[in-house]
């Protein structure tokens, strides 16, 4: 489960901000990550609630937005979204794409008082 080392350092990394910006506790914490990821947001946020607790991110409410994969076409030039593990073109059926979006991983916003 590569949930509970992605929420490690998360909380690592909200933690650290929080405190050199003088914060008392972490509210709300937005999250990006690509389709490609692999990354179960439910078992994420489970990993996040068990790591905070006795933080000052304990209860803090993680949002978790998905991008979906998209690739430019090298044939027909067109920003397409990606549907099958096969990376085709879904316009014009060329092999020719470069990735651009679906692998992020990025911590968005972090929400503290």
């Amino acid at each position: 489960m590569h949930e509970f080392a992605i929420a490690q350092n998360i909380l690592a990394i909200c933690l650290e901000y929080a405190k050199e910006h003088h914060a008392q506790h972490i509210q709300r914490i937005t999250l990006q990550f690509g389709q490609m990821t692999g990354v179960e947001p439910e078992a994420l946020k489970g990993c996040f609630a068990l790591l905070a607790d006795r933080t000052m991110a304990a209860g803090a409410e993680l949002h978790i937005v998905v991008v979906p994969l998209t690739a430019r076409c090298q044939a027909c030039e067109r920003v397409v979204a990606i549907e099958t593990p096969h990376f085709f073109c879904p316009v014009c059926n060329s092999p020719q794409l470069t990735l651009v979006s679906g692998r992020e991983m990025r911590i968005e916003q972090l929400e503290v008082v």
